[in-house]
């Protein structure tokens, strides 16, 4: 299954008491059949523990590339919710009522909001789970995975992202006195070591912080008041590097300057799962593509393209329509072109997951080919208008350009 972010799985895991894998069943016991998979549903696979997040993740991608999706797409997200506004990783029967043994969580329900507010129309749906989010705050500003679990970076970054998605400010948010970006704020890790400026999931039972590059990646675009698809800022000229986190901006640039550290040897993250075998993690490394361009550091993030231009196609075949809709988003981000890359039309690739399109975008005309041409990236994987931006920091000597990043997260 793919979800975001394998911590906020783990955390689940805890919640529900049995390893969340589509095969895994209580020992002893026969497997129960994978569920009949819904018409309007994206992808193939057991959609038990990821249904409404890969939806809202396929959607969200689809709508940033200029696709309109099938209605009944759309309609399938839109009728998973419960009555309280909250959301289930998935429900088989949407027509049941909701009661205490569904597993309703923060995380499917941030994703939703954000593919439903982007797709407009849905001003009553995303009210009632911005509503229902907020009743469940912690009383440090943050979200936990579940409603009154410990606030994790995570969970509260995709948070941050549903608020902006609706026109609430995240800072405005409280609770306690505390809002979301005090929570993300409090999860920072101080600079000095060698692991400062990174974000920790949450601390551990002795209070202390541990580096997690998921969650830096989560973090970071979270802490800069956006959503899942990012919102690209245009090149921030000063340096990488990590200072006293006074703000949540700061901290969202100490983050960055861990992530294209993390990114420098191999150019892409590594998963590091308890019992498993160190691999690349594919889906966290366009996460953190999509983090360095939220920040104002897209040029750093050119040479973790390329890779997984070159190694995630496979591992977007395998994984389905949330692997693919990461891609997209890495990709639009990098200012990469998701319907070349690599040789591969991510966007077709996703379309095909799931019920036909309602529309595309209209084929560009021989004069926007040339014009888009004259835009794409030069050797160096960076924008021509990045190279433009940057110089004309240098001309006018403003210090850097500033700009607002993402359609979901933070004002």
């Amino acid at each position: 299954m793919i979800v975001r972010r394998s911590a906020a799985v783990l955390a689940a895991t805890v919640v529900i008491g049995t390893a969340l894998a589509p095969a895994a069943v209580a020992e002893g016991a026969s497997p129960s059949p994978a569920p009949a998979i819904p018409s309007g549903l994206y992808g193939t696979s057991d959609p038990t523990y990821d249904g409404v997040w890969r939806q809202s993740l396929a959607l969200l991608a689809q709508h940033t590339v200029g696709v309109k999706p099938a209605a009944k797409a759309v309609d399938w997200l839109a009728g998973q919710q419960c009555a309280s506004g909250a959301f289930a990783a998935y429900r088989a029967d949407a027509a049941a009522k909701c009661d205490a043994k569904t597993m309703v969580d923060t995380n499917s329900t941030s994703a939703a909001v954000q593919a439903l507010a982007a797709l407009g129309g849905h001003g009553g749906e995303t009210g009632k789970a911005v509503a229902w989010l907020k009743s469940v705050q912690n009383k440090d500003g943050g979200w936990g995975y579940t409603a009154g679990g410990a606030s994790d970076a995570n969970s509260t970054a995709v948070v941050i992202g549903a608020l902006a998605a609706v026109g609430t400010k995240p800072a405005d948010v409280s609770k306690g006195g505390k809002s979301p970006y005090d929570a993300l704020v409090k999860l920072s890790i101080p600079c000095g070591g060698t692991d400062g400026g990174a974000f920790a999931y949450q601390p551990d039972k002795k209070g202390k912080l541990a580096a997690n590059a998921d969650a830096t990646a989560a973090a970071v675009v979270g802490a800069l008041g956006k959503g899942l698809a990012g919102e690209p800022l245009k090149p921030v000229a000063d340096p990488l590097s990590c200072k006293a986190a006074d703000s949540p901006q700061r901290a969202a640039q100490n983050g960055a300057a861990y992530l294209v550290k993390a990114l420098a040897k191999d150019h892409h993250l590594t998963s590091v799962m308890p019992g498993a075998k160190n691999q690349p993690d594919y889906g966290n490394t366009a996460d953190a593509v999509v983090a360095l361009a939220t920040a104002g550091h897209g040029d750093k993030a050119a040479d973790a393209m390329r890779w997984l231009e070159t190694h995630s196609a496979q591992w977007a075949a395998q994984s389905g329509p949330a692997a693919y809709a990461q891609l997209v988003l890495a990709a639009d981000a990098a200012t990469f072109d998701p319907r070349d890359f690599g040789g591969q039309d991510l966007v077709k690739q996703l379309n095909a997951t799931g019920p036909a399109p309602a529309s595309l975008p209209a084929e560009p005309t021989a004069s926007a080919s040339a014009s888009g041409a004259a835009k794409k990236k030069d050797d160096s994987g960076v924008s021509v208008w990045w190279i433009i931006g940057v110089g004309l920091v240098g001309g006018i000597g403003i210090g850097f350009l500033i700009s607002a990043r993402n359609k979901k997260q933070q004002p």
